[in-house]
């Protein structure tokens, strides 16, 4: 039985005895890890200014532990320097931990910081700036402790300094001097004094590089005073050797803030090179000295009654020329008066109702021969040849069966296309438009209120242009604004920071405001056509002979479009400088480009009113050009196969043009154009030498030709950043190409330029001058990086309030708006003159 029971319960005292031999294993290993794995902790009592060298192991943990009295009325800084001494500490960092009473800041050293590309930048020298909570007491003593512990087993050895910035809270228009470095960020605190409710922080640097950033934050814990996290809050901007942010008391309830200065780990932000490229993904680059002396200024920005005077002031330079309009109509409208008294007189009648040859010399250059002209293209010819058609408005005909025709008449009813149906009258058009010298009666043949109708196209396109364009464009610019408010990334927006003071949501509320006088002077343009379209209504329904046969052809409706071209400009750039930037610049110059095109399409009519561009072509050939101007924005910076096409269809657009202009429309580009080409090659230059038909329009086309040829090569060779510009710069040579020669053939043709139109000439070209002045100061740039683009930034020149820009947009207006009386006004002359002695070139 014993034997028996023995061998039942043998197995289970096996593995009884086996579990109790795993148990006491496990409780030795137990008590030996833990003896292995317990640290020693020492906490000493530190003091301030104090350089303590230590080392630190995994075994053991060291506590220092610091006390100091804060004051509510006096806030002062407190700094930790940290120092590695050890080489090879990458692999086993110092992790450093402050503790304090409402905030923890906790960093390794060595700091690894990352740039671009995964690149690790270590630094074994770190400084960093203590958050101060507040204190609601007069006087508090406050304690913090910093605790230094490793993983590593071997020693590493360090050195630890506490110590008091005295100079952490900055005062207003002195400036302070500091170092800062990506591992050593420093920040202050600057308290809003009593009656000043915005101030401007200056930052400047002597260094380009290395690239910093500098932010105003919150009163707050934690402070984002590193490279990797300091965009997370507030307001920043890169700078290279200067930054400047408006800070308003309204957006900090604390009325005070921190002024953050973070030195990056890379330059690529600021324009900088990329000087160091890893070989291995982990590989750590030492980034060398990297050190930065900046100095820091906070100024009170101007007052309320600054924002006054300035809009005051502009306003009251754009109403002086309503003022000076209104004088100068009074005095017109007297002397109008006191001429149709004196036309009881013979002696005072125009050369056109006596019948005695009038104002109009004739050149000797070449006029001379077209008077005595006896072949069938004289001017006599060409007139019995008009006469026997009815279509056309230029005829001797009775002022009875004028007035027989109802002015009140619809023009829906009438088209242009009306005329130009019939075989006969394409071939008299080729007589009359082929001859060797023109008048403007050879020109404007066509009913008057066809053309007018043709015009005024221009007027309402323009005006349902402006309304799409203008829409979106004032959403998107506030989308902007908003992004720059929450994000506080002030790099998006190409301000001129030192001059850019806030109204509202708005960053620079002056650079909007300048821009008012576009918009006025553009209403007052439209005013002064409305006078004098309707002054010449009137005489056209009193049958006035002079409005009738004599002078250029009035036609208003390019010029409304001009004005409200350019109270456009002003509205789109307004909003451009809401936030401007590489982006939206496009905004600023659209309006532009429709300017010049509209003044050379002008220039054009005066002589050529027949033959004008329609609004359609016209508005399709500048919605081109803008098409190209996006492009060349998004795609032409360095792209050389862009520009090689944009060049090649430059120059095929200024030939097609020239053969237009020359040909004044009697020519075709079919199949058949290689053919006559070669033809007129064969004729003219090889059979027999012959100079051109019509030397005064191969002169201006040779000249337009080598000018547009030249800015073709000059943007192929060059490829400039800034296409927009490069692009209204072709519109603005060809614009002033073809005045200046309608000025000289004026003069030539012994055409005179009256008092009023002489002194818009003078006032306009000196204005043109100082404004471009203004223009070229390039107070900021989009075709740099925004730290780069500050570097141009100026302070205020007017009333602590406009800056250069601002009086660029200034003069800008007023030169625009007396560019456009010239053009209403240089023909005022010929008002007298029969328009068959006004000769066409």
């Amino acid at each position: 039985m014993v034997l028996r029971s023995c061998c039942k319960f043998g197995p289970v005292l096996v593995w009884f005895r086996l579990g109790y031999v795993v148990l006491l294993w496990l409780c030795v290993t137990h008590l030996r890890c833990a003896r292995a794995e317990t640290k020693t902790v020492v906490q000493k009592d530190a003091e301030f200014d104090v350089t303590y060298n230590d080392t630190v192991t995994s075994d053991n943990q060291t506590i220092y532990a610091f006390n100091h009295t804060v004051s509510r009325n006096k806030t002062e800084g407190v700094r930790v320097t940290v120092n590695i001494l050890s080489e090879g500490a990458e692999s086993s960092p110092i992790l450093f931990v402050v503790r304090q009473k409402q905030a923890v800041l906790s960093f390794q050293v060595p700091l690894i910081l990352r740039g671009l590309y995964q690149r690790k930048y270590p630094y074994a020298h770190v400084g960093r700036t203590l958050c101060q909570p507040p204190t609601r007491s007069l006087t508090e003593t406050q304690y913090f402790f910093v605790d230094v512990s490793t993983l590593s087993s071997l020693g590493t050895h360090y050195q630890l300094r506490i110590s008091r910035v005295d100079s952490f809270t900055l005062h207003t228009d002195k400036k302070f001097s500091f170092t800062a470095s990506p591992s050593q960020p420093q920040y202050f605190k600057y308290v809003f004094p009593d009656g000043v409710d915005t101030v401007i922080v200056k930052v400047n640097s002597e260094m380009t590089f290395p690239c910093s950033v500098m932010s105003i934050q919150d009163i707050q814990c934690p402070v984002y005073d590193l490279d990797n996290n300091v965009a997370f809050i507030g307001m920043y901007q890169t700078m290279t050797k200067t930054a400047a942010i408006t800070v308003q008391r309204k957006d900090f309830p604390s009325n005070s803030f921190y002024v953050v200065v973070v030195v990056k780990t890379e330059d690529e932000a600021c324009g900088g090179p990329l000087r160091f490229y890893p070989l291995r993904p982990d590989e750590l680059i030492d980034a060398g000295n990297r050190s930065k002396i900046l100095d820091v200024v906070v100024s009170p920005a101007i007052s309320s009654d600054v924002y006054v005077m300035g809009m005051l002031f502009c306003l009251g330079i754009f109403l002086s020329f309503y003022l000076l309009t209104f004088l100068v109509a009074c005095v017109e409208n007297k002397r109008m008066h006191r001429r149709r008294e004196g036309l009881l007189n013979p002696a005072d009648m125009s050369p056109a109702e006596t019948g005695k040859p009038g104002v109009t010399p004739v050149s000797p250059y070449e006029y001379g021969s077209f008077v005595d002209n006896a072949s069938t293209l004289s001017s006599e010819a060409i007139t019995d040849s008009i006469a026997s058609d009815a279509n056309y408005g230029y005829m001797e005909r009775s002022l009875e069966s004028v007035a027989g025709r109802s002015r009140q008449e619809s023009l829906s009813s009438i088209e242009e296309d009306d005329y130009d149906t019939l075989a006969d009258i394409d071939s008299d058009k080729n007589i009359v438009r082929t001859k060797k010298y023109l008048c403007v009666s050879d020109l404007a043949r066509k009913d008057k209120r066809v053309l007018s109708k043709k015009y005024q196209i221009y007027f309402w396109n323009i005006a349902t242009i402006g309304v799409f364009y203008a829409l979106p464009v004032i959403q998107l610019v506030i989308t902007y604004q908003t992004v720059v408010n929450v994000t506080g990334n002030q790099d998006i927006c190409y301000y001129n920071f030192l001059c850019a003071h806030p109204l509202g949501n708005l960053s620079a509320f002056n650079n909007i405001l300048s821009n008012l006088g576009y918009v006025m002077l553009g209403l007052l343009f439209l005013l002064i056509v409305l006078q004098r379209d309707i002054i010449h209504s009137r005489a056209l329904d009193r049958n006035d002979l002079n409005a009738l046969e004599c002078g250029i052809p009035k036609h208003f409706g390019l010029f409304y479009a001009m004005g409200t071209a350019l109270m456009m400009e002003g509205l789109l750039s307004a909003c451009y400088h809401v936030c401007p930037n590489y982006t939206n610049f496009q905004f600023d110059t659209s309006f532009m480009y429709m300017i010049a095109g509209l003044c050379v399409l002008k220039l054009y009519q005066k002589r050529h009113p027949d033959i004008n561009a329609s609004a359609y072509t016209a508005y399709a050939c500048l919605a081109a050009v803008i098409f190209f101007s996006v492009l060349g924005v998004v795609f032409g910076k360095g792209n050389m196969v862009f520009w090689i096409v944009f060049s090649v269809l430059h120059i095929l657009a200024t030939m097609l043009l020239s053969t237009q202009l020359y040909y004044m429309g009697r020519w075709r580009l079919d199949s058949g154009i290689l053919r006559r080409i070669v033809y007129v090659i064969y004729t003219d230059c090889i059979r027999q030498c012959s100079g051109p038909m019509y030397i005064d329009r191969m002169v201006l086309l040779v000249m337009g030709n080598i000018v547009n040829w030249s800015l073709a090569a000059y943007g192929l060779l060059k490829t400039p950043n800034d296409f927009a510009s490069y692009l209204l710069a072709i519109a603005i040579c060809n614009l002033l190409l073809y005045f200046a020669f309608y000025i000289i053939m004026k003069l030539r043709s012994g055409e005179r330029i009256q008092c009023m139109a002489m002194v818009c000439i003078l006032f306009t070209a000196v204005v043109w001058g100082f404004a471009l002045f203004f223009f070229f100061q390039g107070l900021s740039t989009w075709q740099k990086t925004p730290a780069e683009s500050r570097e141009h930034n100026r302070d205020c020149i007017v009333l602590s309030f406009f800056d250069d820009h601002d009086i660029w947009h200034f003069l800008s207006s007023i030169a625009m708006f007396g560019s456009f009386l010239v053009l209403l006004t240089m023909d005022d002359d010929l008002d007298n003159v029969q328009r068959d002695k006004i000769f066409v070139f």
